[in-house]
C-alpha cells in the first residue's frame, strides 16, 4: 500500500510538473496557431502587401519595430502600447521618439485577424510575422516564424532608452548589447543587414557626414546636401540607408560599407578595422550566405524572452492592455 501510495504521488507530482512546465515556459513553434488560426498567414500577408504597396518604406519601419520590440524586456509586443495618462511606454523613448512607426498597420493587421479567428493571436505573434513578410515582399529571404509569444502587460520607456542601440554606437558597444540578448558577433552584423531597406533621418547621420574621416568624400558630400550641418534645420530630411537599392532587400549594404559609403555611424563600425570586417567582406561578396545568416538570426532574435503559457495576455488592441 505504501508503495502504491508512493507511485501516485510520484504521478501526481510528475502531472503537476508538466502542467507547470505547459504554462509557464512553453516553447515557441512555427505550427503554434495551425488549428486555432489557420487563415493567419495569408491574412497577415494580404495587409502587408496592400500597405507596401501604398508605402514601400512601410516594410523597413515593421522590421525595425519587430528589432526595437525584442531589445526591450524581449519580443512581447511591449513597443505597441501607447501612453496614457497613468502609463508611460516605450513609443517616446529616445530610440523611438518620431521614428518608430508602423503601428497603425499592426493595427490593421490585428483587426483583420480578429476578424478571422478572435481572441487567439498575440499582437506580439502578429508583429513577428509581419517583420518577415516584410522582408520576404521586398526580394528577401523566407523562413517560418516560430509563434506562440503572448503580449506583456506593461512597458519600460527606461529600458527602451538604455536597451535599443544607438547610431552612434562604436562596435564594442554593439557586440556588448547583442551578446546581452545571446546574439553572437555574426548575428550582429546579419542584422544590421536589415539596413538594406529603410531610411534614416538626417539627425542620426549629421556628425558621421560632416566631421567622420572613415567616409567616401563624394558620399559625404551627396548626403551633405539634404542634411544641413546645423542642428534644427532639416532635421527630419530622409536619406536612404542603402545608397544602391534602398528598397529591395539584398546585400548592397555590405557592399556600401567595404566603400566606406554607410550611412550611420554604427553601420560602417563594422567595417572600420575590426573584428567584424571579415564578416562584411564575405556578405559584399556572397548574398546567400547573408540571406541564410539573416533569417537564423531573425529566428535567434526572436527567442529572446518571450512571454509564454499563463504569462502575459492576448491583446484585443495592440495599443492597450486589456
Amino acid at each position: 500500500m505504501a508503495a502504491l501510495n508512493g507511485s501516485r504521488l510520484t504521478m501526481i507530482g510528475l502531472v503537476l510538473f508538466v502542467l507547470i512546465i505547459g504554462s509557464d515556459n512553453a516553447k515557441l513553434s512555427t505550427d503554434f496557431y495551425s488549428c486555432s488560426c489557420p487563415k493567419l498567414f495569408p491574412t497577415v500577408k494580404s495587409t502587408m502587401q496592400s500597405a507596401i504597396s501604398k508605402e514601400v518604406r512601410i516594410g523597413a519601419s515593421i522590421l525595425r519595430l519587430f528589432f526595437h520590440d525584442c531589445f526591450v524586456n524581449g519580443c512581447d509586443g511591449s513597443i505597441l502600447l501607447d501612453d496614457t495618462a497613468t502609463f508611460t511606454g516605450e513609443q517616446h523613448a529616445p530610440p523611438n521618439n518620431n521614428s518608430a512607426r508602423g503601428f497603425e498597420v499592426i493595427d490593421k493587421i490585428k483587426t483583420d485577424v480578429e476578424n478571422v479567428c478572435p481572441g487567439v493571436v498575440s499582437c506580439a505573434d502578429i508583429l513577428a510575422i509581419a517583420a518577415a513578410d516584410s522582408v520576404a515582399i521586398l526580394g528577401g529571404p523566407t523562413w517560418k516564424v516560430k509563434l506562440g509569444r503572448r503580449d506583456a502587460t506593461k512597458a519600460s520607456q527606461s529600458a527602451a532608452t538604455i536597451s535599443i542601440p544607438k547610431p552612434t554606437s562604436d562596435l564594442k558597444v554593439l557586440a556588448n548589447m547583442f551578446k546581452n540578448n545571446g546574439l553572437s558577433l555574426k548575428d550582429l552584423v546579419a542584422l544590421s543587414g536589415g539596413h538594406t531597406i529603410g531610411q534614416a533621418m538626417c539627425t542620426s547621420f549629421r556628425i558621421r557626414i560632416y566631421n567622420e574621416t572613415n567616409i567616401d568624400t563624394s558620399f559625404a558630400s551627396t548626403r551633405q546636401s539634404n542634411c544641413p550641418s546645423t542642428s534644427g534645420s532639416g532635421d527630419n530630411n530622409l536619406a536612404p540607408l542603402d545608397l544602391q537599392t534602398p528598397i529591395s532587400f539584398d546585400n548592397n549594404y555590405f557592399k556600401n560599407l567595404v566603400q566606406k559609403k554607410g550611412l550611420l555611424h554604427s553601420d560602417q563600425q563594422l567595417f572600420n578595422g575590426g573584428s567584424a570586417d571579415s564578416i562584411v567582406s564575405g556578405y559584399s561578396t556572397n548574398p546567400k550566405s547573408f540571406s541564410s545568416d539573416f533569417v537564423a538570426a531573425m529566428i535567434k532574435m526572436g527567442d529572446i524572452k518571450p512571454l509564454t503559457g499563463s504569462n502575459g495576455e492576448i491583446r484585443k488592441n495592440c495599443g492597450k492592455i486589456n
